[in-house]
């Protein structure tokens, strides 16, 4: 897959306890973990060997909230923090060096966080391949607002060479990369009215063939069932909470 400015290039967990929080997220999808060239308090999430997403133990030393984060390529982060800013958006943190890149920590208007990444992104990570999240989705009140914050944001659909756009489908709208449906913006309604109840955030869907076997193991190592295993157009998918807080969906494709 092209690796373009705007492109979903990573998920990362700020959390407070480490070995905790590896302990559960091993208990739940199998996960094994290594160190990270970010430093000490980062470390990477692998299957199989392959990376899969980012711990950092930010949430205390940052001040940070506890959640999981979508973090986009970006070619510079000065540039597009310029953007967000001018867009009514939050620049929360940075840019800041972070090992041989740069990072933004930031919210759209609607208040969900979201990253920027400028600088190498894990070889062979891509949303719907191999053993990276199977989707990516923003729950918003206004998917087409959104839709043109993130557009403007990023230069989605500016130069079809770049190979990523979006368009509306139903009750949503998609992003594609190079044809290839990677992420999802979601209010209820193209033509709706906001939905105030919706509180914006971005949702990370891991993979998880044995979705009751998951969702099992995740209760009994301290999780909480957001919404139970039911039916959605991408699969069989599930919300769940960690013993830190984090929430997270699992999906069955």
């Amino acid at each position: 897959m092209t690796s373009v400015s705007g492109i979903p290039c990573w998920v990362s967990l700020t959390t407070r306890d480490m070995r905790s929080t590896e302990e559960f997220y091993g208990a739940v999808l199998g996960w094994s973990f290594r160190d990270s060239p970010l430093g000490d308090e980062y470390r990477v999430a692998t299957e199989d060997g392959e990376p899969v997403a980012g711990l950092g133990e930010l949430a205390v030393t940052w001040q940070l909230p506890v959640r999981w984060t979508v973090f986009f390529q970006v070619e510079d982060a000065d540039i597009t923090t310029t953007r967000i800013a001018e867009r009514g958006a939050t620049v929360a943190v940075g840019p800041l060096a972070v090992g041989s890149g740069r990072a933004v920590l930031a919210a759209d208007p609607s208040g969900a966080p979201f990253g920027l990444w400028q600088g190498e992104q894990p070889r062979g990570w891509a949303v719907g391949t191999g053993h990276a999240p199977a989707w990516l989705e923003l729950r918003t009140r206004d998917a087409f607002d959104a839709a043109l914050f993130y557009g403007a944001v990023f230069g989605w659909a500016e130069d079809p060479r770049h190979g990523i756009s979006y368009e509306e489908q139903s009750d949503e709208v998609i992003v594609l990369v190079d044809g290839k449906t990677v992420a999802g913006l979601r209010d209820g309604g193209i033509e709706a009215a906001p939905d105030p109840r919706v509180r914006p955030r971005w949702e990370v869907f891991f993979r998880a063939p044995d979705l009751d076997g998951a969702v099992s193991a995740a209760i009994g190592a301290g999780g909480e069932v957001v919404l139970p295993p039911q039916d959605t157009e991408h699969g069989r998918a599930a919300t769940l909470r960690d013993p830190d807080g984090a929430l997270f969906s699992l999906l069955s494709i």
